[in-house]
């Protein structure tokens, strides 16, 4: 053999055993026991929000932050916002399924996202955080709710902090005319309605209060069970044009307290209180009291608060320590998963309004008031804690 083929021969010999001792060339991140790279902290993150995206300083903002504070201590991680730009169910779970085989975690926003069960069923190393349902099976009709190792689906009791918003607009109404202003009746929001109802009604029986619900018969919502829920629905997210248009009817009707749950279409409904006189608003998922400024006013009184941010970053921070597990959680108030804004300078709530939510807030983290859910068996005037 010639000198320089032996020289060739023993450099590929090295080659292969720096191969080998690297573990073939692969990722040099940890392997799990099954054989599946764990890739520790350097996640790969898709966030897929619904059609008012990553920015609407609001339900989808908040799920993003989470993500953002997480990489703030994992600056290996990375994420892609994904904006499915129809709301429409298929479409939602389509665009899942679209990038799976692109991202080790998806964080999917909202209730359009639940028939991604198979989906995920399919891709048991991606794992996905579900805000706002639990997976099922994506059957059109009588779809099966499904549990599953890769998925941790939230749910947050709507209805608490719906609560939480009535009481407040009952003490505070100057009128005695308030409302609640949703974008689609999907169950999160029929929650934060029914739960605002009760509030209301909590108020003017037990905390002497004066107020009465306004609704507009035009506006009714139909949940997804077809079921005609009331309340003041816009019909979608992004549509910040005939939220204005309800805002006003509201306004005109003599209210002027309104809990906007909405997405972007509330922003609609915050700038017809901002051009009106008089007029407040409560937020709704998030503090939005930067959102009510208007001169040197402020339309925003409080928000009504589910902390999913939060959990957002916990379920990452477990995938990234390896302590992820597959669950299907109700989040409430005994978990810090509800509230309202209290912090000076970040509420024009009365001192009063503020020592009864207080004391309203103890009773329902200890189960002695429960607010009515889209599905519950108790109703905005017939629920645990109104007798």
């Amino acid at each position: 053999m010639k000198k320089k083929n032996v020289i060739l021969v023993a450099m590929l010999l090295v080659a292969s055993m720096l191969l080998v001792a690297c573990g073939g060339g692969k990722d040099n991140s940890k392997n799990g026991t099954d054989g599946v790279v764990d890739k520790g902290d350097a996640l790969n993150i898709a966030i897929v929000s619904s059609p008012s995206g990553v920015d609407d300083g609001s339900f989808n903002q908040d799920n993003y932050e989470g993500i953002l504070a997480f990489i703030e201590n994992h600056p290996d991680a990375k994420v892609t916002p994904v904006q499915e730009t129809t709301g429409d169910v298929a479409a939602s779970v389509k665009q899942v399924a679209d990038i799976v085989a692109d991202y080790d975690v998806i964080v999917a926003c909202g209730f359009q996202f639940a028939g991604i069960g198979p989906i995920a069923e399919e891709n048991p190393d991606t794992k996905f955080i579900l805000v706002d349902s639990y997976p099922n099976d994506g059957a059109p009709k009588d779809a099966k709710e499904m549990t599953l190792d890769n998925v941790y689906a939230m749910q947050f009791a709507e209805q608490e902090s719906g609560f939480y918003a009535g009481v407040a607009a009952a003490l505070e109404t100057k009128s005695g005319k308030v409302a609640v202003v949703n974008g689609i009746a999907y169950p999160s929001n029929v929650n934060y309605q029914f739960g605002f109802e009760a509030g209301v009604n909590y108020a003017v029986k037990h905390l002497n209060a004066k107020a009465e619900i306004v609704e507009l018969p035009s506006y009714a919502g139909e949940d997804v069970m077809k079921n005609n829920v009331g309340g003041n629905y816009i019909g979608t997210f992004n549509d910040e044009a005939t939220g204005k248009v309800v805002g006003n009817a509201l306004i005109d009707q003599g209210v002027d307290i309104m809990f906007v749950a909405a997405g972007n279409s509330g922003n609609g409904v915050f700038t017809a209180a901002k051009e009106a006189d008089d007029i407040k608003v409560i937020g709704c998922d998030v503090d939005q009291f930067d959102d009510g400024k208007s001169g040197d006013k402020n339309i925003v009184i409080t928000s009504g608060l589910k902390i999913m941010g939060m959990n957002v970053e916990k379920q990452l921070e477990n995938i990234a320590a390896g302590k992820f597990k597959g669950e299907n959680a109700l989040l409430k108030a005994d978990t810090d998963s509800t509230g309202y804004v209290k912090e000076e300078g970040r509420h024009q709530l009365s001192e009063t309004t503020l020592a009864e939510l207080e004391k309203v807030y103890t009773a329902v983290k200890e189960g002695k008031i429960v607010p009515p859910s889209n599905f519950s068996e108790t109703t905005p005037e017939n629920f645990e804690g109104l007798e």
